[in-house]
């Protein structure tokens, strides 16, 4: 397994990955009778976003109270927001749904949030400095 030591930065974009999949997935989850017919999506839809960050903002959280983090954990992290934003924008080109005006500036706004956050965790995974060997044993331990 190859860890990293991970940057202040990329700490920090994780802690604010997992901020805001927490918030996005409490609120979707709750409210998801009252905002489906604003935006034009389906409740069952709306509440299910929801569910599936919650576990996601406790994943990333943990990632984010760690100094040393295997590579892989990184990449998978970045790999599933670029998904998300792949498949926001899919939402809306693939006619799934018939989000309303509100609905389609809700799924832009949040899959450029989710792009502006992905960046952050690039550039702070850049600034990581690879762990050695042996360092890497003990970090296990």
């Amino acid at each position: 397994m190859s860890l990293i030591q991970s940057s202040p930065l990329l700490r920090s974009a994780l802690a604010l990955d997992a901020a805001a999949c927490a918030g996005m997935g409490l609120i979707l989850a709750a409210a998801a009778g009252p905002l489906a017919a604003p935006l034009g999506l389906p409740m069952e839809f709306v509440r299910g976003a929801g569910l599936v960050l919650l576990p996601c903002a406790a994943l990333i959280g943990w990632f984010a109270s760690r100094k040393a983090l295997p590579r892989l954990a990184v990449h998978a992290v970045i790999g599933v927001n670029l998904f998300w934003i792949a498949d926001s924008i899919a939402i809306l080109l693939a006619g799934w749904f018939a989000p309303t005006g509100l609905g389609i500036a809700f799924v832009l706004a949040q899959a450029a949030a989710v792009a502006i956050v992905t960046e952050l965790e690039v550039i702070g995974f850049k600034r990581s400095g690879a762990i050695d060997r042996s360092a890497e044993a003990a970090a296990l331990r």
